[in-house]
This record gives C-alpha cells, sequence and structure tokens, in this order.
C-alpha cells in the first residue's frame, strides 16, 4: 500500500490549535504499516473520545477540548486514516469501510483504552458505533451527534444521495469550502485553511473523496448487513447514552428520534436539538462541551 504523509509545515500556526502531535504506529491485519494522529490531552480518570467525520479532522473539535480538560477528563481526538495528519492511502480502492474499521480498532487496542465516553459525529458513527457493537464492555457511555448507523433498509434521502454525487463530481474537492457549507457561523479564511490543510493537493484526497460511496444504501451491501447485526447489539446496550443532534442538518435530521427509540441507555437522558448546521461542533462547542460534561457527572458509572 502506497502512503502519502502531508508535510507537518501544513500544520504550522493553525487558530485555535495548540496540541502536542502525538502518534501510533499501526500494524492492520493485512500487515499494512500506517501512521496515525491524534490528540491526547488532560490525565482525568474519565476517557473522552471524540471522533470526527467526513472530510474534518480532528481540528473539528479544538473548542471543546479545553473546557473537557478543564473539567478533569482525558480526552482524545484520533485523525482517521486518510485524514488530517495521519497517513494517506495514496489509492482510492485501497479505503474500505472494514479497513477503516480495522485502523480504528488496531488505534484502540495499541492506546488500550477503557471505560470510553464516546462522541461522534457523521463517519465518527458509522466507525464508531460498529467498534461499539463489537465490543459493548469497552465503552461507559456513548453520545451521538448528527450521525446514523445505515442499514438500507429505506431509501437514502436526497439531501445524501445530492451530497455524494457533488463529493464524486466536483473538480476541486475543497475541505473548507464543505466545512462551511454545513456551518451556519462564518468560518475565518485561517480556518477554512486549517480544514484545508492535510490536503496538499487533490492526490491526498482519496480517502475523503471515496468516504461518501462507502456509506451503504443497497440493501445487499455486506455493510449493510453487517450494521444491521451491529443494530442489533446497540439495541441491547443498557449504558446512558445521550443525543445532541441540530435543527440545521437535512442529512441526519431525525437520527436523534430513532436512537432515542431503539436504545435502552437513551431513556431519561436530557437529549437536546442544538442550533446549529452538520458540523455543530462549529457552531455550538460550548453548548456541546457543556451538555456533554453534565451527561457524564448525571450518570456515573461504577
Amino acid at each position: 500500500m502506497d502512503l502519502l504523509r502531508t508535510p507537518d509545515s501544513r500544520f504550522s500556526d493553525l487558530p485555535d490549535y495548540p496540541f502536542e502531535p502525538r502518534y501510533a504506529e499501526l500494524t492492520d491485519p493485512e500487515g499494512n504499516h500506517l501512521r496515525m494522529h491524534y490528540v491526547d490531552e488532560g490525565q482525568g480518570d474519565e476517557t473522552l473520545l471524540l471522533l470526527h467525520g467526513e472530510p474534518s479532522w480532528s481540528y473539528l473539535y479544538r473548542h471543546m477540548i479545553p473546557p473537557l480538560v478543564a473539567a478533569g477528563y482525558r480526552v482524545l481526538a484520533p485523525d482517521l486514516i486518510g485524514f488530517g495528519r495521519s497517513d494517506k492511502p495514496a489509492r482510492r480502492g485501497d479505503y474500505s469501510y472494514p479497513r477503516h474499521l480495522q485502523w480504528l480498532q488496531c488505534w484502540l487496542d495499541l492506546l488500550q483504552l477503557q471505560g470510553i465516553t464516546l462522541f461522534c459525529q457523521d463517519w465518527g458513527g458509522l466507525l464508531g458505533l460498529r467498534l461499539l457493537a463489537s465490543e459493548p464492555a469497552r465503552f461507559a457511555r456513548v453520545v451521538t451527534a448528527n450521525t446514523f448507523l445505515p442499514t438500507a433498509e429505506r431509501e437514502a434521502s436526497e439531501a445524501f444521495l445530492g451530497w455524494r454525487r457533488y463529493s464524486q463530481e466536483v473538480h476541486c474537492f475543497s475541505a473548507g469550502e464543505i466545512l462551511q457549507r454545513g456551518t451556519q457561523r462564518s468560518l475565518s479564511k485561517a480556518e477554512s485553511e486549517a480544514y484545508e490543510a492535510p490536503f496538499p493537493n487533490e492526490s491526498y484526497k482519496q480517502g475523503a473523496r471515496q468516504f461518501p460511496m462507502l456509506v451503504p444504501v443497497a440493501a445487499d451491501d455486506p455493510q449493510a448487513l453487517a450494521n444491521r447485526e451491529a443494530w442489533q447489539s446497540l439495541m441491547a446496550f443498557q449504558r446512558p447514552w445521550l443525543t445532541l443532534f441540530s435543527d440545521g442538518d437535512p442529512i441526519t435530521a431525525g437520527g436523534d428520534r430513532v436512537f432515542q427509540k431503539l436504545i435502552p441507555g437513551c431513556q431519561g437522558q436530557p437529549h437536546q436539538l442544538m442550533p446549529g448546521g452538520h458540523f455543530l461542533q462549529e457552531d455550538c462547542s460550548e453548548a456541546l462541551s457543556r451538555a456533554i460534561i453534565d451527561f457524564i457527572r448525571q450518570n456515573p458509572v461504577g
């Protein structure tokens, strides 16, 4: 597997992102060696795992990490393979749903993470919830935000299909522009450039281009079948589960109600619908952080 590695110079002086880079050397089940970047801040007994999606990276959590650390928690925010400061396989065909799961699983195992409070948005949920389903004992609590675990039992929404067409047809795939389209507040020029920093040119964007095509939309897709099996495990998950969706995301709208209906741990929790777009970490980071802190404090796991 040929890999691309974004030069470190691309990440110098990013606004509001002072975190020390940390790297894990992964060897996946196929014998591929990859370097995965992650943020690891704080020393608390509680471990928060913040998983990003498409086409963002851990920069998305820059405004949430400090208040979560200040509340006394250890906070980890990895860059998925193909994104951020992590290695980027050079071919589109190198990216698959199972491989993304394997890479993230390798990272979790390497760091020996347990007692995790998972916060997942976008593809962070498609991956994080699959890992939760396979190892529920590893997780103490879950927060789902503008995400879903698709089973292809219903037709994909026009909003998602339109996004998928755009991702394949647009000549220049601009992460900064995509983040702005999914955010209600105006990103500064420096913030937009920070989202583009991992991708010096189009050759680095194979993972970002491929992610929309990996969402299972056909009922016979093997990953749709795997997601249906995962839902059986999720529907047996008894530990605390909170939904923090936004009111301005046409792609995941209504997904919060599905979790609330099907997941036992959602019962009695203070679910919120927050003002914001798809990337609610940009629109309401302070409220998100406060809700997560309150959720953990109100739901001690012994």
